[in-house]
């Protein structure tokens, strides 16, 4: 087994998560319970979860404003993207968390580690924003970066919840 894949498995058993995974399971049913969109938000209408779809729009959008972040020129435009991509994100964190209702208890402590990754990138884009709007390019494009290094984490956990731990599987 690789040491990222004993990294993975060991936060699937760090009991210490139940701390903010047991209160969040407990607290989000209640929340949607008084929501009809739940059903939507979980992606009841496309036959599987709707969260894995909506997080390509802020990662995407990211992705490009890095892109852009390398050609000369391209600062303004790279600063925009990330104001689009921040107007994505509650869509994402609104998808997950109901999505976040339907799993077990391995699962929830992934997806709180998962959780926090992509908050870390969101914000990162945020300060990166904010200081590409002051004229602190370097510093607003490093941030962007170590945002990007986030949502690739966030990544990472998103797959291994979906894909080695059955998260959102529909059977």
């Amino acid at each position: 087994m690789s040491a990222l894949r004993r990294v993975l498995r060991r936060i699937e058993h760090d009991s210490d998560l139940d701390r903010v995974a047991g209160p969040l399971a407990e607290l989000l049913p209640a929340v949607f319970r008084r929501h009809p969109v739940a059903d939507v938000l979980r992606g009841s209408w496309l036959g599987h979860p709707a969260h894995p779809a909506v997080v390509l729009a802020p990662a995407g959008i990211w992705i490009a404003s890095a892109v852009l972040d390398c050609l000369p020129g391209q600062g303004t435009a790279a600063r925009r993207l990330i104001g689009v991509g921040l107007l994505t994100v509650p869509a994402a964190v609104a998808t997950g968390l109901a999505e976040y209702t339907t799993l077990n208890t391995s699962q929830r402590r992934t997806a709180v580690v998962h959780v926090s990754a992509n908050t870390l990138a969101a914000c990162c884009y945020l300060l990166s924003h904010r200081l590409r709007g002051r004229d602190r390019q370097w510093a607003g494009r490093l941030l962007g970066m170590v945002g990007l290094a986030a949502v690739g984490l966030g990544g990472l956990l998103g797959g291994h919840l979906s894909y080695v731990q059955g998260a959102g599987v529909r059977g």
